[in-house]
């Protein structure tokens, strides 16, 4: 895919993928979704790509949704047709054309096998600060401004953010920010755990690329996409003994890997280890663990 609205770019076993309206603040559209998915897509794919970095051209990292369809913005049978109805008339909300597009990118960002890394550059309102909590670590400019502006435009918090939200930063800072709509400095959004560190602009990247560095240096790549996943859909498990027996299969397939041997061989003999299972074609036989959901 080409894209029109990103930058993919690979340099160091690090993926920047730049949201790249900078005339438009970054405003999320269609065109935005498929190639952000897609890219994700790619990444996954890519044993080059041990780690991803997500940040905004210009001044801004996503203004949120792109307006200027004006009133019809949110109305998808003005812009997409009428959706499916049922016999008595009513929605079929099953029907994946209500199927909110935000919510796509952060389920497919929540499927990554890369961590992920927000670069916040500058204002992130609606789209543009949910589609942050799949991704693993958020950095700030000093510049940032967040935004869940949603209950001002008369809509509701979409991309799964009510799932993402209230795990991250607590149900009552959650709602504060999604009761008032209000769009507030990087310094609260650190003091309310949204994002991990405030750091001044010009040190945005260089940060945001020495963690990612860190994350590939001395790691071994099937281990990090695991833990991923383990952490992540964890925090949806309803007792841990859930997280025990995956915890138990990873211990029992990895155990058995060459590159554990070569991490226990590795240290003993105090040299770097060469990690040599790929994710394309070396994750274990239980992987995925979980049934996967259908929109309906």
């Amino acid at each position: 895919m080409a894209y029109e609205t990103i930058k993919y770019e690979v340099a160091e076993q690090i993926l920047t993928i730049t949201l790249n309206r900078p005339d438009k603040l970054n405003a999320f559209n269609a065109t935005m979704q498929q190639e952000l998915i897609d890219a994700f897509d790619k990444a996954d794919k890519d044993d080059d790509v041990r780690a991803i970095i997500v940040t905004g051209a210009g001044r801004g990292f996503c203004a949120g949704a792109d307006l200027s369809s004006g009133a019809n913005t949110f109305d998808r049978d003005a812009r997409r047709g009428p959706v499916k109805r049922n016999a008595d008339g009513s929605v079929d909300y099953s029907d994946p054309q209500v199927r909110d597009g935000g919510g796509q990118v952060t389920l497919r960002i929540f499927k990554s096998l890369k961590p992920v890394i927000a670069a916040v550059n500058g204002p992130a309102v609606g789209i543009g600060v949910t589609m942050q909590l799949a991704m693993d670590i958020r950095i700030a400019s000093e510049a940032a401004r967040f935004g869940f502006v949603f209950s001002q435009r008369g809509i509701v918090p979409e991309a799964a953010s009510s799932w993402f939200l209230p795990r991250i930063v607590g149900i009552s800072q959650a709602l504060e920010w999604c009761y008032s709509g209000r769009v507030f400095p990087a310094q609260e959004a650190l003091a309310g755990r949204l994002v991990s560190k405030v750091v001044p602009p010009d040190d945005l990247l260089p940060t945001a690329r020495a963690l990612a560095k860190e994350f590939a240096a001395k790691t071994a790549p099937v281990s990090v996409a695991l833990i991923r996943q383990m952490m992540w859909r964890m925090m949806g498990a309803d007792d841990p003994m859930e997280a025990h027996k995956v915890d138990s299969r990873g211990i029992y397939a990895r155990g058995r890997s060459d590159d554990v041997k070569e991490g226990v061989v590795s240290f003993l003999e105090k040299r770097p280890a060469q990690f040599k299972d790929k994710v394309s074609s070396d994750m274990p036989d239980y992987f995925p663990w979980w049934q996967e959901r259908e929109y309906k």
